[in-house]
């Protein structure tokens, strides 16, 4: 799940946008003022910061100049009431990626954050021998190419992008469902079932037509289900 911060101090435009953040399945959080909004990036891990060129004690310019001053290369979406083009060269030159004049359009401003969360994005996937190309959607497990439907490839993505955590299974159902309300922790259990399966032929553990038996153990060796919790692609 992509973390986004958002600095705006207008509640009138926080709180619509923060709803319709959550229900893309963002982790929002909104701040109100500079100084607060450029210590939690500094801090905390974040895909993506909505900035807000009009914030009070330190405006969006100098949180961008401070942000990129202190190293940071989290992508950055200037939202601002000011229209001049000089204004938007200044605040590109300042360090922000994108600039979104108010008022704007929602799903245009929803289409400007995936585009910048896409290009953070890693293009490849490595851990534990499986290789995914995500642009090409190709997946190989030690070289061998292996064949998934669209909901095993996205499962599969979600996993490795955080190999080693745990990922939960609300988490998971948002983000390659998006349903919530129709979609089952049974619909999870199923696909990652014949996600393992699927590992397992393509790594050669077990032939196409099962006839290798293997332990369930053996078949999360890669995939391990953490009871309670949810499911951790495991590095090793």
């Amino acid at each position: 799940m992509s973390k986004v911060l958002l600095g705006e101090d207008d509640p009138a435009i926080a709180e619509p946008l923060s709803r319709a953040l959550l229900r893309e399945g963002y982790d929002v959080e909104v701040l109100e003022d500079g100084p607060g909004i450029l210590e939690a990036a500094k801090q905390y891990p974040t895909d993506l910061l909505v900035l807000d060129l009009g914030l009070p004690k330190m405006d969006g310019l100098e949180v961008c100049r401070r942000l990129r001053a202190s190293g940071s290369d989290v992508p950055v979406l200037m939202l601002t009431a000011r229209t001049d083009e000089v204004d938007f060269v200044v605040g590109l030159d300042a360090g922000a990626d994108d600039y979104v004049a108010k008022p704007f359009r929602l799903a245009e401003l929803l289409a400007r954050i995936r585009a910048l969360l896409r290009r953070r994005s890693p293009e490849v996937l490595e851990a534990a021998g499986v290789r995914m190309d995500l642009g090409a959607r190709v997946v190989t497990v030690h070289g061998t190419e292996m064949q998934l439907a669209n909901k095993e490839f996205e499962l599969l993505r979600v996993l490795m992008k955080r190999a080693g955590q745990v990922v939960s299974r609300e988490e998971i159902l948002s983000e390659v469902w998006n349903d919530l309300g129709t979609k089952t922790t049974k619909t999870l259990d199923m696909h990652i079932s014949w996600l393992r399966r699927k590992l397992a032929i393509a790594s050669g553990e077990i032939d196409g037509r099962g006839d290798h038996t293997m332990s369930q153990a053996d078949l999360e060796r890669r995939i391990a289900t953490v009871r309670g919790l949810g499911f951790r692609f495991d590095t090793t």
